[in-house]
């Protein structure tokens, strides 16, 4: 390569790397929505002995105390391509009749199904004018609130455990309010594989899925 050629390809490369920064923004995001769990199989042994196995109607009460929410965090790395962080508190309870017939008198993950993870996320900006659609998914953790009662022993698991591994998918599309902030909805669908330990000696484990509908809003910095 000829020294002037050296020269215009440094010269590209130092512009690229001033331009990166410029182009890069960071976005954190809050939402809540409407969640619902469709049904899915809870087995696993009491405390004291024996065993269950049964196909759970769960329902997501995303209303109720305390409430289904969730916050992101994503390093935009250009126009189109980001990564980031998520925490979902979604949540979880066996119906009444459902759990009874088991022996259970609390049956729930509701402060909550929480789950954690590491998002990759694509965004199309100026494709629909102003608003911006975008999809994303990510892997990680779950870690909820482990709510369950077995009545006939009087055991009673009340506490956070990490159960297993999780993942996430979402679309959506932004519209900005200001330069800085902007409003979103979204459809969001988790997964995650729960393996959760009872107080006295028992087990549960269930694969939980979850579908919601997220209104939020978005700072950028």
């Amino acid at each position: 390569m000829s020294p002037l050629r050296q020269r215009t390809a440094v010269i590209a490369i130092i512009a690229a790397a001033g331009a990166s920064p410029a182009q890069a923004e960071m976005e954190v995001s809050l939402y809540s929505g409407w969640q619902t769990a469709p049904h899915s199989r809870v087995d696993g042994d009491y405390p004291g002995g024996g065993s269950f196995d049964a196909l759970i109607g769960w329902e997501g009460r995303s209303f109720d105390m305390p409430p289904y929410y969730g916050l992101r965090g994503t390093w935009w790395r250009n126009e189109t391509l980001g990564f980031g962080i998520e925490f979902t508190h979604s949540k979880v309870y066996a119906p009444d009749d459902e759990k009874t017939v088991l022996g259970f008198s609390a049956l729930e993950f509701t402060d909550g199904l929480n789950i954690l993870t590491v998002n990759v996320m694509r965004r199309w900006p100026e494709k629909w004018g102003t608003a911006t659609p975008y999809i994303g998914g990510g892997i990680g953790i779950a870690f909820p609130h482990v709510d369950v009662e077995y009545r006939p022993g009087g055991s009673k698991t009340f506490e956070y455990q990490l159960t297993g591994p999780a993942a996430r998918i979402m679309a959506g599309i932004s519209y900005p309010l200001t330069e800085r902030l902007s409003v979103f909805g979204e459809y969001q669908f988790t997964y995650s594989s729960n393996s959760a330990e009872l107080d006295g000696g028992g087990s549960l484990n269930s694969e939980i899925k979850t579908n919601a509908l997220n209104i939020g809003l978005s700072l950028k910095f």
